[in-house]
C-alpha cells in the first residue's frame, strides 16, 4: 500500500488551479486506485479543511464494507466535532445501507453527549433508508428533543424528507407529537418548501402549527 503524507496531499491539492470539490473527489478516488494509505493526515485534519474530505473519503473508500466503514467514523468522532457536514459521510458509505444496523447504530448516536455525533445519528437515514415507507415509524420513534441547533436541524431535515416518501405517516406523526417546535416548525418549513409534496398536504401541515406552538 502506497503512503502519501499530508504535506504531498496538501501540494497536490493547492496545485488544482479553482479548486472545486470535484477536484477533490476526483483526486481521493485515484488515491483510492492506488490504494493509498492517508493515516498521517489524522493529525492534521482539524488543522486544514481541506485534508478533512481527503482523509475520510479515501480511508472510507478502501474499507470493504460499511460495518467497517460506520467503526472508522466512531474512531474518528473528535474530529467530526464543530464540523455541521457530517451529512457528507453519506457519500462515502457502500449502498445499500443494512437498516437494522444503521437503526441500531442511530440508537446509540443520539444519546451521545457530543452535538455532531447525535446529528450523525439522524443524518445517516438520508443514505437511502428514508425512501422505504415500511421503515418511517421506527425512524420517527428515535426523534427527541434536543437543545442543539445541528441536532435540531437533522431532526427537521429528517421529518421532512421522510415527509417526501411517506406523508401520510408525518402527518399523523405531526399530528400527535410532542417535539420542540424548534424542531416540528422547522420540519414544516421544509415539508411545505418541497417541490415534491402536494399543495393539499402542505396546507394540512401548515394547518397543524397553531398546535404545534404549544410543544
Amino acid at each position: 500500500m502506497k503512503n502519501m503524507t499530508h504535506v504531498e496531499i496538501l501540494r497536490d491539492l493547492e496545485s488544482i488551479e479553482n479548486l472545486r470539490t470535484k477536484d477533490v473527489d476526483l483526486y481521493n478516488k485515484r488515491l483510492i486506485r492506488d490504494k493509498t494509505d492517508v493515516s498521517e493526515l489524522r493529525d492534521f485534519v482539524l488543522e486544514n479543511q481541506l485534508l478533512h474530505r481527503t482523509y475520510f473519503q479515501v480511508s472510507m473508500g478502501l474499507l470493504p464494507d460499511n460495518e467497517l466503514k460506520f467503526k472508522f467514523i466512531e474512531d474518528n468522532f473528535e474530529l467530526l466535532q464543530d464540523w455541521w457536514h457530517v451529512d457528507q459521510l453519506l457519500q462515502f458509505l457502500k449502498k445499500p445501507v443494512d437498516f437494522d444496523f444503521a437503526f441500531d447504530k442511530a440508537k446509540e448516536y443520539i444519546f451521545s453527549k457530543d452535538t455532531f455525533t447525535r446529528r450523525w445519528g439522524y443524518v445517516l437515514f438520508l443514505a437511502g433508508l428514508q425512501k422505504d415507507i415500511s421503515h418511517t415509524k421506527d425512524i420517527l420513534s428515535l426523534l427527541k428533543d434536543d437543545e442543539e441547533y445541528y441536532v435540531q436541524m437533522a431532526e427537521a431535515w429528517l421529518i421532512a424528507d421522510l415527509g417526501v416518501f411517506n406523508i401520510e405517516e408525518v402527518k399523523h406523526f405531526l399530528e400527535s407529537t410532542t417535539l420542540n417546535y424548534k424542531i416540528t416548525g422547522k420540519a414544516v418549513q421544509k415539508l411545505c418548501d418541497s417541490f415534491r409534496i402536494s399543495k393539499e398536504d402542505k396546507e394540512f401541515v401548515k394547518s397543524l402549527r397553531t398546535k404545534l406552538k404549544k410543544n
